[in-house]
């Protein structure tokens, strides 16, 4: 385990040409601290009484009259996500970054309260992008991004995907540049991207560089130079291996890339792709199939669970009737949550669901070395093996299925998970 590697996220994204069949694939590696639990939550389209609230992670803001049914990867302790997808073949994934911008102390949206506005308002990728950057200008980023009195934030980029394209869009405060990607593979690391190839930004983005001082006005506007900082903090330089290594990944399976491609490349240890240190691991996964035919259904395949490595990725599919799975829910607490009270952070209760106990068990006798681990861990890579398999078939033979099964696909996946590891 490494002592030094700083905290990290990683996204992925390949369309045609790159991939190996009409579809796009999106993965994310959600890296936290390795104390911290993550929940995998649906939540139904909802209709919401005009001039309605929603509370977020520390703020109220304005409710929009109805919300998309989501499914949601997310630290146990906040309102919003690392990543998920709605019903409308929406993904959205976030990173941290850090610019010349000052992080604002003031409370404010999360990044991760983004991700999940975006996915409950967006029903295309350039609609969640526009969902995404209005709420940025209006409220702002902001509040501590870790469940403790120990003070951690930053800004954001996303990856915002649907099965026609996706968006890079990075921020800095309230300002932001969004970039277009309608073909081949890109991943971001916890840096800007964006130069001087720009779709989209805040009107004010240019002007704002001058005034400060970044930007004489003269040349080409390149926005990953003009607002990266001057001294980057530490985690933002190890990031740039990882990106350079996300990269390579890709470009050897162009054109051939697929569901599995982008799991072994999130459980690529070797890049940091895989975190594993002794604050910072990576603590939930995520890898989704949307298929550019609108007939096929998508399919978002999550781990619950740290160390993809160690990890089952289990198929969920929107339906109507989606069975609820428990086992991984955290437990709820509340008003009484020390998150909701101030001061904030005062104590941390025990957030851990049925399969997150279930794995830190089963993963401490994968890593011994026994014989005992070794089948445990083949059965669980048998176990994902068959998902992949029943779902290559359904969609490759028309996406016809039985929407009963469907309902209860990711609760027998977990379920079954579970009783492997009993």
């Amino acid at each position: 385990m490494a002592a030094s590697v700083p905290s990290s996220c990683d996204c992925f994204i390949a369309l045609p040409p790159a991939t190996e069949r009409k579809e796009v694939i999106f993965g994310k590696n959600s890296d936290r601290p390795r104390d911290e639990v993550q929940e995998v939550v649906y939540f139904p389209a909802a209709e919401h009484a005009k001039g309605s609230k929603v509370e977020c992670t520390y703020i109220e803001i304005e409710q929009v009259e109805k919300t998309h049914a989501v499914i949601l990867s997310r630290p146990a302790w906040l309102w919003g996500a690392e990543m998920g997808a709605n019903e409308h073949s929406i993904c959205i994934g976030n990173e941290a970054v850090w610019t010349k911008e000052p992080i604002s102390e003031k409370e404010a949206l999360l990044g991760m309260d983004l991700v999940r506005l975006g996915l409950e308002r967006g029903s295309t990728a350039k609609e969640a992008l526009d969902v995404l950057t209005s709420l940025v200008e209006q409220y702002g980023q902001g509040g501590n991004c870790k469940e403790s009195l120990e003070a951690f934030s930053y800004h954001n980029t996303f990856l915002i995907v649907d099965r026609r394209e996706a968006w890079v869009l990075e921020t800095s405060g309230r300002y932001w540049a969004a970039q277009q990607i309608t073909e081949g593979a890109k991943n971001i690391s916890n840096q800007l991207t964006i130069t001087t190839e720009i779709n989209m930004e805040h009107p004010d983005l240019r002007n704002y560089a001058q005034s400060q001082g970044w930007w004489n006005g003269e040349g080409e506007f390149n926005f990953s130079q003009v607002f990266s900082p001057t001294n980057p903090p530490v985690r933002m330089e190890a990031a740039k291996a990882r990106y350079s290594g996300g990269q390579e990944l890709l470009r050897k399976q162009e054109g051939s890339i697929k569901a599995e491609t982008i799991m072994d490349i999130l459980r690529n240890k070797e890049s940091g792709i895989c975190m594993d240190s002794e604050a910072f691991c990576t603590m939930g996964s995520m890898v989704s199939i949307l298929p550019q035919d609108d007939d096929l259904p998508c399919v978002h395949f999550f781990t619950a669970t740290p160390d993809p490595s160690r990890s089952v990725f289990k198929p969920f599919i929107f339906i109507d009737d989606v069975t609820p799975v428990p086992m991984v829910i955290s437990p709820y607490y509340g008003d009484e949550d020390p998150v909701k009270r101030q001061p904030r952070f005062q104590s941390r209760p025990d957030r851990r669901h049925e399969l997150y106990k279930a794995h830190q068990q089963a993963k401490a006798t994968m890593e011994s070395g026994q014989e005992q681990g070794v089948k445990l861990h083949q059965t669980m890579q048998n176990l994902e093996r068959q998902g992949l398999h029943a779902i290559k078939n359904m969609l490759t033979n028309g996406g016809s299925f039985d929407p009963e099964e469907m309902a209860d696909l990711f609760f027998d996946c977990v379920d079954t998970e579970i009783k492997f590891y009993k």
